[in-house]
């Protein structure tokens, strides 16, 4: 039984890149904005990571090899890059801290307070997973995505076993941060 990813090389080795590129944005974008908004801190940066995020995967398309699944390769290439693009750029942020952080927040009278209490949520999450080590911010963030622990460990080259006790600590060390926020 061949699994759908490794059915899709062969349409690339056809010089299909395209398409199978713009099939994986379809289904894995979202795994991109979640990389980007995780390990940049405004929304100028984030744009930037991820657009950084897709011109490396459009880049590393024919290298795939179908040796993991497509969401497992393109989740590796988000957490690569965003690595890289941090230490790259860690300089420049150090000397261009913004006088203020403007956030602009929307309000509708169609918004609930569940909704923004929600949005509240999302942000402190976010502030928190700022604030973990680099490899546990992308261990919770595969987790956030629902993941296998197999999955986890092929993305960050791992052990199984390995993610459970990391991901377990990283767990606790998120708990610790939101309840102090």
């Amino acid at each position: 039984m061949t699994n759908t990813f490794e059915r899709e090389v062969p349409t690339l080795l056809d010089g299909d890149q395209k398409t199978l590129f713009m099939k994986w944005l379809d289904e894995h974008s979202s795994s991109v904005m979640k990389v980007a908004r995780a390990y940049t801190r405004d929304s100028v940066d984030c744009q930037d990571l991820a657009q950084e995020i897709l011109l490396q995967a459009w880049r590393s398309v024919p290298k795939f090899a179908g040796n993991a699944s497509p969401a497992t390769w393109f989740y590796r290439v988000a957490l690569n890059t965003a690595l890289n693009w941090q230490r790259k750029d860690k300089p420049r942020r150090s000397r261009q801290q913004p006088l203020l952080e403007v956030q602009t927040i929307e309000t509708r009278e169609t918004d609930s307070v569940q909704q923004a209490q929600q949005r509240d949520t999302v942000r402190q999450l976010y502030r928190a997973i700022h604030q973990l080590p680099k490899t546990d911010a992308a261990l919770v963030l595969l987790y956030l995505d629902e993941f296998s622990y197999r999955q986890m460990s092929e993305v960050l080259g791992i052990s199984e076993s390995n993610v459970g006790v990391k991901l377990n600590r990283a767990k606790k060390a998120l708990n610790k941060l939101m309840e102090g926020e």
